[in-house]
This record gives C-alpha cells, structure tokens and sequence, in this order.
C-alpha cells in the first residue's frame, strides 16, 4: 500500500487519512490529527522523502501558500493532491461552471492563485462548494438558533458532504493508474438555495423555519455576507466520467437525513 503525507489533517483530512488507513495505508502529516508539527522542517521533509503521496487541506494566507512556500520544493515525483474551491469561479450568476470556466475573478483571489499553482505542480485540484457533515451542517445552526434565511431571490449554490470528498479522493489515488493531474469539482448534483436546505433541515426537526431577512437585519459577519454575494451552480461532471465517482449524497435532502 503507499505511503500518504497530508499535510492539514483537520475536519475533512482527518477523514481521508482513516479511509486510507482502513485501506492498509500508513499516513502521516500535520494538523490537529497529524503526529507532526508544520514548523518541525527536518520532520516534515524526512517524512515527505519516505512518502509515496502528497496531500495539501492547507489554506492559503494572503499572501501565500504556506505549504508550496517552505516545502514546495520537495513534493516533484510524487502524486500530489490539493483541496482548493469552488470560489475559484466567482460569481457565475447562477450559472452552470465546469472545470474548463476561467478562475481568479472572484472574491477569493489568493485562493485562486494557489490553485493555479498547484495545478502547474501536477497536482489533482479538487474544487469544492460548501462542505458539511456530522457536527457542521445546517441541522447543527438550526438546532443552535444560528441559521437565517435570506431574502435574495434566485440565489442559490452548491454544497458537499465530506464523505463524498473523501470518495472523490479516493478514486483519484485508484481509478487505473490513478486520475490525471488536473481540476475535479466534487459538488452534489442540486444546487439550491440556502433558503431551501435551511427549510429543509427546520422540517427534519420539527421546527419553524427563521424568518426572511435582508443581509442588513440579519448582522451577518463579513465572510457569511461575502458568501451572499457569489451565485453560481458548479458541475460535476468531469469527475463522475474521470473518476467514476458518485455522490452517495446527490442532495441536501439524503445528506441531511443522514446527519439526523
């Protein structure tokens, strides 16, 4: 079996490296799951010299990307993956993105940057919309009196649930000789509203919906408000005829049961 690094073993790497590890794969790497500090630079490169793959869950900064910046030049000769975004497209205005859509007109400019940089490292870019599951999902914000409905009509956006991440993942490391290098949205197959997916969650609980609110009313924070202000519905395509990968949860609807 080979010999996986991840760098960021946070919410969803921490998933990824107990599927591999089922799998008979040692897995090593940094994060709140990892055994190794980021800043420990002699462990970390003895540990990427032993490994056979590289996987980044690491954020960029503003300025940068931490990972390519202090260890980029020991990940060459290696598979490499990279979980990026789908706020690499911007604002679509509710339409249809597929991976061949240009990236760096929206508002998450630095993250568009790594993503391109990974990509011309070879890396498999796995572009991602909102990812929930167990313990952060929209049944966790209605249950916590934190969920809003906005009132902006005709938004809507994408979502995943991170078991289908860490499918999309593994079918990049064993579909043939394993996925070409390139940008793999993994997205659920119905964009909605978060109107919608609220409602939806208020119904599994048996609780009202919160009422409708403008952006204003609402005191959201910057972050959630900037969310507000992309619109865009991300296909899935490439990864589903590349990958042979299938949502387990197409919808809102099954992720959410799930989660009850």
């Amino acid at each position: 079996m080979g010999k996986m690094f991840i760098f960021g073993i946070g919410y969803t790497g921490e998933r990824i490296a107990s599927a591999l590890e089922r799998r008979g794969w040692t897995v090593r790497g940094t994060g709140h799951g990892g055994t190794l500090a980021f800043d420990d630079f002699e462990g970390v490169r003895v540990a990427l010299r032993d490994a056979t793959h590289i996987f980044s869950s690491v954020p960029p900064t503003e300025e940068d990307d931490p990972v390519l910046a202090c260890y980029g030049d020991a990940l060459d000769g290696r598979w490499i993956g990279y979980l990026s975004s789908s706020g690499v497209y911007g604002d679509t205005g509710g339409a249809w993105v597929d991976e061949s859509a240009p990236t760096g007109g929206g508002r998450r400019t630095a993250r568009a940057h790594t993503d391109a940089a990974w990509l011309a490292r070879g890396a498999r870019v796995f572009r991602l919309p909102g990812i929930y599951g167990p313990g952060r999902s929209p049944l966790d914000r209605v249950r916590e009196g934190n969920a809003h409905r906005i009132d902006l009509p005709g938004q809507v956006f994408c979502r995943v649930h991170v078991d289908d991440i860490v499918a999309g993942v593994l079918a990049a490391l064993v579909s043939g000789d394993g996925a070409p290098p390139g940008a793999y949205n993994l997205a659920d197959d119905l964009p909605a509203s978060q109107n919608r997916v609220i409602e939806e969650a208020c119904r599994l609980l048996g609780q009202t919906p919160p009422p409708l609110q403008s952006l204003d009313e609402a005191a959201l924070s910057s972050p959630a408000r900037a969310f507000y202000a992309e619109n865009r519905r991300v296909a899935n395509g490439k990864a589903k005829r590349v990958l042979g990968w299938r949502p387990r949860y197409p919808t809102y609807r099954e992720g959410l049961v799930s989660l009850l």
